[in-house]
């Protein structure tokens, strides 16, 4: 059977760090392949679409691991995780500057990516079973 909770957890892991990639490497990415920058990967639309698929996966995902294991710890990491990675791409360079956004993107992803951690290994720890 297919946990849906464990693949939820994963999902939103790998989306936090796709956004902290896109959001370190492209600068290093333009300089070394003139070409990536015609992908526009950089373009604010692409930090848009990554929230579309970030606040969702995670807020199911840490929501159906505390019903089980009920640490709140998970959820206060997600959720200070997700408002910073929000904040970040709503207020952009306009407000943060360019280093600012990146550095506040960077530290809402990791605490995304720590709360989902600690979810999944709370679950495993806890047999939680949420098959589908």
């Amino acid at each position: 059977m297919i946990n849906i909770q464990t693949i939820a957890d994963k999902a939103a892991i790998t989306l936090s760090i796709a956004c902290t990639i896109q959001c370190l490497a492209l600068p290093l990415l333009s300089v070394f392949l003139p070409t990536a920058v015609a992908l526009y990967l950089g373009d604010e639309q692409f930090h848009l679409w990554l929230l579309v698929a970030v606040v969702p996966t995670s807020l199911f995902a840490l929501t159906i691991g505390c019903k089980k294991h009920r640490d709140l710890r998970v959820i206060l990491l997600g959720a200070i995780g997700l408002v910073i990675l929000v904040l970040s791409a709503l207020l952009g360079h306009g407000v943060l500057g360019e280093i600012g956004e990146k550095a506040a993107t960077t530290v809402g992803a990791c605490l995304i990516a720590a709360g989902h951690l600690l979810n999944h290994r709370l679950c495993q720890l806890l047999h939680c079973e949420y098959d589908f």
